[in-house]
């Protein structure tokens, strides 16, 4: 995947400091992209950008396409004349460690639609042709989602297959009628879409100013209640009211005795084939407009992913079903040239699944915390074992921060008291220290390795403990929330995280003055 040996952090935009309760795509964003570059980084990996359901978590979103309007910067709307000051300062004391969802939502609802009510009154001929140009060049998915947000608002946000039979089996009058009914409705969510996608692009444009590529995050299964699954059903597993007849999960492993039960409609892939995989081929190339490579969630569920019956209550009874392999990607290669792709291939991985991940020529991905529950022989996760073309984490989003992992117990893993005694022996003889800056250590010993690239969620960097945890698998809430400080990115931090940069060699070189050119102006 790089062409040289780089560093970045992995920090999802809802994290990022400010006063409106949740991160922004504004001067905070700017202000971290400043932090990476001083630090040597050149590398943001951010997860899925879309916008959430249930649970708030950005891998179940109620879009593969859409953005999320509740990382719209308020400020910014302030400074293009669409919301007053005043209106902004009218805000409650939200929490500066983390988002509160549901407040945020509250608070940022009616603000969005000001905004919109004054675009409609005051914007400029130029500004309308912008918006309009914008609701063109995303009709293949805009107009369906735009649509889907209406309606679901109509509904008090009840699930699609739970809306009128008409709605729900898209019969084309309903359609129309649903859309002059709710053509205001219709045209803020659009509106909001483009906020989005503009307020973004001004980010993509720091980012590649500073040299700092992007990383986005691409999940292999959508959610249920979403716009991909109402508008594509026959793209997908369902039942005669709609419902997941088949859903995706992982059988029991390290994270959970009783698996993960994720509630995804499992995809009809003969049915996706007959298109030449044309659906996927769309998100994917939606999704390199946002971002510079992609890191493709669970890619060993294009080999065979676990299939649970739609009622189930746990993972267990679920079995193993083939995905659709080399095809898909012989199919988006041929539509969208060569990618640079990372495969999530964690989890349970079978001598196909590295078959298929190495005959497309994709590196995969390699966690630190994992590298001490066994003996050195034949542990890929020791750094010592790394090949240069790996992306190696110290955790990930769904790991607990490496400070607490080390000072966590058994937990709900599989893991004996034992077990854990003797992982924590082995990591200190690996990275050194006595673990009281384990943190430094774990990101060190990543550093130093011959993987070409190496990325740390910026919890790891602040030595934060459990409290900080994003995500824990298997918990429906309680997840997502984190955020830092401004101030947590001291002085001393950037200089320490700058230190291991540069003697790992993970800073960017300057380019060599040319001698011909050398002395004149």
């Amino acid at each position: 995947m790089a062409a040289s040996r780089v560093a970045g952090i992995l920090l999802h935009p809802t994290s990022l400091p400010g006063p409106y309760g949740i991160g922004e795509l504004g001067r905070e964003a700017t202000s971290f992209l400043d932090f990476l570059h001083e630090t040597g980084q050149t590398l943001w990996q951010v997860l899925p950008l879309g916008p959430t359901g249930f649970g708030d978590s950005p891998y179940s979103s109620f879009s593969a396409f859409a953005g999320n309007p509740l990382l719209i910067s308020l400020d910014r709307l302030a400074e293009q004349g669409l919301l007053e000051d005043g209106e902004l300062a009218k805000r409650p004391a939200f929490p500066g460690d983390e988002v509160d969802f549901g407040a945020v939502r509250e608070h940022r609802r009616p603000l969005l639609a000001k905004a919109f009510e004054a675009f409609e009154k005051k914007a400029d001929a130029p500004r309308r042709e912008a918006f309009d140009a914008f609701v063109r060049r995303h009709a293949a998915w805009l107009g369906d989602f735009a649509l889907f947000a209406a309606l679901k608002r109509a509904n008090r946000g009840e699930s699609w297959n739970a809306w009128e039979r008409a709605l729900v089996e898209r019969q084309p009058s309903a359609l129309e009628r649903a859309r002059h009914e709710l053509a205001h409705e219709v045209r803020e969510a659009e509106f909001e879409q483009f906020l989005f996608f503009e307020q973004w692009a001004a980010v993509r444009q720091a980012a590649r100013e500073r040299g700092i590529r992007v990383m986005g995050d691409v999940p292999i299964f959508v959610a249920h209640d979403s716009a991909d699954v109402w508008a594509h059903p026959d793209i997908f597993h369902l039942g005669r009211d709609g419902a997941p007849a088949f859903q995706a999960g992982v059988p029991p492993d390290y994270f959970s005795a009783t698996g993960q039960l994720w509630g995804n409609p499992v995809y009809r892939w003969d049915a996706l084939a007959r298109t030449g995989f044309a659906w996927w081929i769309d998100r994917m190339r939606a999704t390199f407009e946002l971002v510079d490579l992609v890191r493709l969630d669970h890619f060993r569920g294009f080999e065979a992913y676990w299939e649970v019956p739609g009622g189930a209550p746990t993972a267990i009874d679920g079995r193993w079903v083939k995905g659709p392999g080399a095809a898909l990607f012989e199919a988006m290669r041929a539509a969208l040239g060569e990618r640079e792709i990372v495969a999530e291939d964690l989890g349970v991985i079978t001598p196909e699944v590295e078959a298929l991940r190495d005959g497309l020529g994709l590196p995969g991905m390699a966690i630190l915390q994992f590298a001490f529950g066994s003996d050195a022989d034949g542990n890929d996760f020791l750094p010592h074992n790394y090949p240069k073309r790996k992306v190696v984490y110290t955790g990930t989003h769904d790991n607990d921060t490496v400070v607490g992992w080390w000072r966590a117990g058994v937990g709900d893993s599989t893991r004996t008291e034992a077990d854990v005694a003797r992982e924590r022996e082995r990591a200190l003889a690996y990275v050194g220290g006595d673990g009281s800056e384990i943190h430094w250590d774990f990101i060190r010993t990543l550093f130093v390795s011959v993987a070409d690239t190496a990325i740390v969620p910026l919890q790891d960097v602040l030595g934060l403990g459990s409290e900080a945890r994003m995500n824990l698998p298997g918990r429906s809430q309680g997840n997502w929330g984190w955020r830092f400080g401004a101030e947590d990115l001291t002085p001393a931090l950037r200089q320490r995280l700058r230190a291991i940069t540069d003697g790992s060699g993970r800073t960017p070189r300057k380019p060599e003055p040319d001698p011909r050119t050398a002395g004149k102006p």
